[in-house]
């Protein structure tokens, strides 16, 4: 599996990040991180699917975020606050990732400018993401959001539950089944 790496690093820089990580199966349901635990990690997502979730005490999901493979999943702020998580970060699929540990990404952060510059693109790229997202469910109906839902995950409405695309949508399960019914009429 870790031949992915390689796509993403120069070969010196994927044999450092190797030798701190670990590969590991994620099974769909369970969950890389639980809210109320303090992060000591962070993965990159070779193949599969996440969520980041929020739980009500009310027992109401909401969907904060859904990272797709080739990219990092992390509960960051907390992580480097070392506080607990307000969030869940949960696999929708069997996922494979490979595991870092943030003490050693730590150690690793501060030996080299390249993994500060390696951070900070995906850093700039979460917070894009983000600012996107908070636009898009400030400014935007609902049907506006579920078509760019379509653009920006395609494929991924087969993949996933519609009660999920609805809670990340910022909708009801029966507001998106109408705003699909409209589309197809």
């Amino acid at each position: 599996m870790h031949g992915f790496l390689h796509n993403i690093l120069p070969a010196d820089k994927a044999n450092e990040l190797l030798l701190i990580g670990q590969e590991r199966t994620i099974k769909k349901g369970e969950f890389f991180i639980r809210a109320g635990e303090i992060p000591k990690k962070f993965a990159y997502v070779n193949s599969g699917l996440f969520r980041y979730l929020y739980i009500h005490k009310n027992g109401n999901e909401f969907t904060k975020g859904l990272i797709t493979e080739h990219n990092f999943i992390s509960a960051y702020s907390a992580m480097i606050s070392q506080t607990p998580s307000f969030f869940y970060i949960e696999a929708l699929e069997d996922s494979d990732v490979f595991e870092i540990p943030y003490p050693k990404w730590q150690i690793m952060l501060a030996s080299d400018t390249f993994w500060t510059k390696f951070l900070l693109g995906f850093i700039e790229k979460g917070f894009n993401k983000k600012e996107k997202r908070e636009r898009d469910l400030l400014l935007l109906d609902a049907e506006t959001r579920y078509l760019g839902f379509l653009e920006e995950f395609p494929g991924l409405d087969k993949r996933i539950s519609q009660g999920i695309i609805a809670s990340y949508l910022g909708i009801q399960p029966e507001s998106l089944s109408r705003i699909k019914k409209n589309i197809r009429s």
